[in-house]
């Protein structure tokens, strides 16, 4: 009864996750900023720990299925 929970949670974690890194590339790509105001070493760099943490989350839930 708890995995459909950690699949819902799993998916939800996977596709903000891989949608924020494919934005994050596609800014860095076109030379925009990721976020206005702020660095872009900086920002590209929080983007891409927040994108890969929370595919590194959407992996743990998917584990404990």
């Amino acid at each position: 009864m708890e995995s459909g929970p950690a699949i819902f949670t799993g998916a939800v974690f996977a596709l903000f996750g891989a949608g924020l890194l494919v934005w994050t590339a596609a800014r860095l790509r076109h030379g925009g900023p990721v976020a206005d105001g702020v660095s872009p070493v900086a920002s590209a760099m929080v983007a891409s720990f927040a994108g890969a943490c929370a595919l590194l989350l959407a992996v743990w839930c998917f584990t404990h299925v």
